[in-house]
């Protein structure tokens, strides 16, 4: 007798159909075009992605135990989070307005804040579960 997996995933007493599964994948390529953007035209994207590949370095080196790692992929996850919505913001505020608004200043100055403080949030993370491993 040969094995024969099926999948069939509940949502909201519904199955999804093979349309919704072509669907999801169609969305899951727009996310992953906006991913690839971001990276290709976004400086402080390219800036995080390398601190990001710092903190995964030193999780190896220090060897995190799985809670520590948790930790460090949500700060990661976050800092990624708002720097793609600031990104987001920004173009579209330039596309609203073109020129120099003070309205739409203040509109992109808070939204680099909100990635400035989930950035700090996560150094802050990463000194409290790096420092017990590196300094003894």
């Amino acid at each position: 007798m040969k094995f024969v997996p099926l999948v069939i995933i509940a949502v909201n007493s519904q199955t999804l159909t093979a349309h919704m599964i072509s669907k999801l994948f169609k969305h899951i390529g727009y996310a992953l075009q906006g991913f690839k953007w971001g990276f290709e035209r976004e400086l402080h994207i390219r800036y995080h992605s390398f601190a990001a590949l710092i903190a995964i370095v030193l999780g190896i080196f220090a060897r995190l135990n799985r809670s520590e790692w948790v930790a460090i992929v949500i700060c990661i996850g976050a800092v990624f989070c708002a720097e793609f919505l600031n990104s987001a913001i920004e173009k579209l505020a330039d596309y609203v307005q073109p020129e120099y608004d003070m309205d739409i200043k203040r509109v992109k100055d808070l939204a680099a804040a909100a990635v400035l403080v989930v950035a700090l949030a996560a150094l802050v993370v990463a000194v409290f579960i790096f420092y017990p491993h590196f300094v003894r």
